[in-house]
């Protein structure tokens, strides 16, 4: 685990603002005011934040470009940074001017127990928001739309899930696309089999090593995985996409006051333009490394950014 501080000089200008603004207000409505924020005490993990000055935010270790960590150990990403932009209404709502930012790395296996437990207070990864989890966390608004789609060798005779039958796919443990394929190899792809990796790194193993025919995953972490390496001479994305992969920030079901800190970031973030600032970061300029994915913001998630509040261009 990782632990930074980090400012938030956003917030606090808004507070000297407000302060100074009460101010100028009657003593009589200044006193309603008081007595009206201290009639709604801290509750749940705004309440825990406050009392220990920390917030915990949970990243992936190679998910690029979305939360992945940097050369020098820290956490970086487009996740990320919503994530610390999140940090800064957190720290706004329970009323502290700096917040202690504790990093924790998960794992798509258990970045849902991570939520629910409370070890992290923000999943900043690239996590599917579907029924099944929201069972289990709530979700910020749509951050990116993916989809489950194929990786195979260059060269290689399959080009659709129609070609799967009788052919070995591997999946990531606890992702969607393991949920997607398995269902697959029942209907369309009838006779695959589903190989499970832990990682990334595992099922792009077995894919060289011909243990594998295919890695199914979401296209854009695909696509960044292998661009990353500088493999896309020796793999390719191919066929139609095979499931519907709509992300967001995951944190801790039935939370109001959290899940409103959360939207209202959000919020900001689109009245401001900074959600198209930082989507523009990650997506279509150079990243850190070198590489530029160049992938504009779909006409869904542009939707879904004006619905917030992002001017139209």
């Amino acid at each position: 685990m990782t632990a930074t501080c980090r400012s938030v000089p956003a917030a606090l200008l808004r507070a000297l603002y407000l302060g100074c603004a009460a101010l100028l207000l009657p003593a009589a409505a200044s006193a309603q005011y008081i007595g009206e924020r201290e009639a709604k005490p801290l509750t749940g993990a705004l309440k825990r934040i406050k009392d220990a000055g920390v917030v915990r935010i949970g990243y992936r270790q190679a998910a690029i470009p979305f939360s992945y960590e940097g050369p020098d150990g820290r956490p970086y990403g487009y996740a990320i940074d919503l994530c610390h932009e999140i940090v800064e209404d957190i720290a706004e709502a329970a009323g502290s001017a700096m917040l202690i930012v504790q990093y924790r790395r998960v794992t798509p296996a258990d970045r849902i127990a991570q939520v629910v437990d409370g070890s992290v207070d923000l999943e900043c990864g690239a996590t599917t928001n579907n029924a099944e989890r929201r069972r289990q966390a709530a979700f910020s608004p749509l951050t990116f739309v993916a989809g489950t789609r194929l990786l195979v060798s260059s060269g290689s005779p399959l080009h659709s899930a129609r070609d799967l039958p009788g052919r070995k796919v591997a999946v990531v443990r606890g992702t969607t696309n393991e949920e997607a394929m398995r269902h697959l190899a029942t209907t369309i792809a009838r006779g695959a089999t589903v190989l499970v990796a832990e990682d990334y790194a595992q099922a792009l193993s077995m894919l060289a090593a011909g243990e594998a025919d295919a890695f199914a995953a979401d296209d854009i972490l695909l696509a960044a995985f292998i661009a990353e390496r500088g493999l896309q001479r020796q793999y390719a994305v191919v066929g139609e996409l095979l499931s519907y992969e709509p992300y967001g920030i995951m944190f801790a079901r039935d939370d109001p006051p959290l899940a409103e800190a959360v939207d209202a970031a959000f919020r900001r973030l689109a009245a401001s333009r900074e959600l198209r600032w930082i989507y523009n970061k990650w997506f279509l300029r150079r990243l850190p490394s070198g590489i530029r994915l160049g992938l504009p913001m779909s006409a869904e998630l542009q939707r879904s950014f004006e619905l917030l509040g992002l001017p139209p261009e």
